[in-house]
Formats: C-alpha cells, structure tokens, sequence
C-alpha cells in the first residue's frame, strides 16, 4: 500500500515594504520593531519625506508603503494619491499620531489601504500589514468605532458645514470667516488665535479642498455649499 503523506502548507513570501517619513529617528524605529519579523517583513526601502519617495517605491515595487499621514511639503495623503495614480494596484498605509476620525475619511478618500495609529505594537504592525496586502482595508481599532458613528451622522448631516470635505469645525470657521470678507488678521481676532495659528488651518484648508490659494477656497465653498 502507498503510503499518502500530507503536503507542505505553502508559505508566504515575506512582506516587501518601503517606509516612509520625514523624521530619520522615526525610520529607525520602525525598522527596530520590524526587525524580530525578519521571516514575515522586509523592509526594502525607505524615503525620509515624500520628494524621494516615488523613485524609492518605482525602484524596488514593495507589497506596501508605509507612510506617516503628516510630513513637511508634500503629506501622506498626497503621496498615497501620487503613487496610485501611476498605479492604482499599489498599496499604501498610513501611520499617524492622530487619533482623529476626519484623517481617517481623508485616508479613505485618497485611496489607502489603511490608517493605523503610532502606538501600535509590532506583532499587531506586521499583522496589519499581511492583512492589507490580503485586501483588508485596516483600521485602527481605537477608531473603528467612532469611525462607524461619525459616517452615520455626516450621512444624517448632523455635522458642521465642511465635514463631508474633511475640514474640521475650526476650519470650517475659518473659511466662513473668509468668504465673508475677513482678512486673516481679522479672523485671528474674531476667533481669539494668533496670525500663524489661521494661517496654518488656512493650508489645511487649501489642501483639504484641493485649491492653492484664498480666491480658489471661496469658490469651492460657494460651489459646494459649505458656506453661503
């Protein structure tokens, strides 16, 4: 009689992954954590910002890029928009510090993969990562939750003008304030903040609608209805 032997289960390659973000320090760190999962992650590249970045993943094509949501010039978000554009089949997870469900929905817009939060530990990293590169879309479970109440609600409309654009209620003020005339002087005034502090949610609000200056924010929120 033949004697039947079970077949091998079939392994998985390792995860191939390019990590990007602006602080060297933070690269580091990453790569320590991932380092005991040598058999299950390799880190095949990395970019310290978003200018490297495009060259860095089109040279070496990893399963994943990790990417922090916040970087100066160019942000994770953009770079996730880039590299999708060129190839709508990559696949790009954000890591961010904030614990906030509007940069969540802004992932999601730009077509990531994921959004997980820097506190995480690395089994649950890698564990994430092999789910992403499956096809899952991860989120971090300290906002999964609320991610689920604030869609219902913004579905409701029971959110401030600008919620659906991903501005949040300061800078949905902020814009008001604009259309309404106000210089940014005049709105650090109205709002009790500093210059720089409008000047900064004004750039969050550029970008967040996809305009680059004052005239382009008026128009897209008289367009949209998001202040009349």
């Amino acid at each position: 009689m033949t004697e039947l032997r079970a077949m091998p289960t079939p392994t998985k390659a390792p995860l191939r992954i390019v990590l990007v973000d602006d602080h060297e320090m933070v690269l580091h760190g990453l790569k320590a954590m991932l380092a005991p999962f040598r058999g299950r992650v390799d880190v095949v590249g990395e970019s310290i910002g978003a200018e490297n970045a495009v060259r860095v993943v089109d040279g070496v094509r990893p399963d994943i890029v990790l990417c922090d949501v916040r970087m100066r010039g160019a942000s994770g978000l953009d770079l996730c928009r880039t590299l999708l554009q060129s190839d709508p089949g990559r696949k790009v997870v954000l890591l961010s510090v904030y614990d906030d469900e509007q940069y969540l929905f802004q992932a999601l817009r730009a077509g990531a993969s994921g959004y997980l939060l820097k506190q995480i530990n690395g089994e649950d990293l890698v564990r994430q990562l092999e789910l992403a590169r499956d096809g899952v879309t991860v989120i971090d479970t300290a906002l999964a939750g609320r991610a689920v109440d604030t869609a219902a609600r913004l579905h409701s409309d029971e959110f401030w003008p600008g919620a659906r654009q991903g501005l949040t209620q300061r800078e949905s003020e902020v814009l008001s304030l604009m259309v309404a005339g106000l210089s940014n002087r005049r709105i650090a005034a109205r709002l009790v903040v500093s210059d720089e502090t409008v000047k900064s949610h004004l750039r969050s609000v550029y970008r967040k609608l996809g305009v680059n200056d004052r005239a382009g924010a008026v128009a897209t929120a008289l367009r949209e209805g998001i202040c009349r």
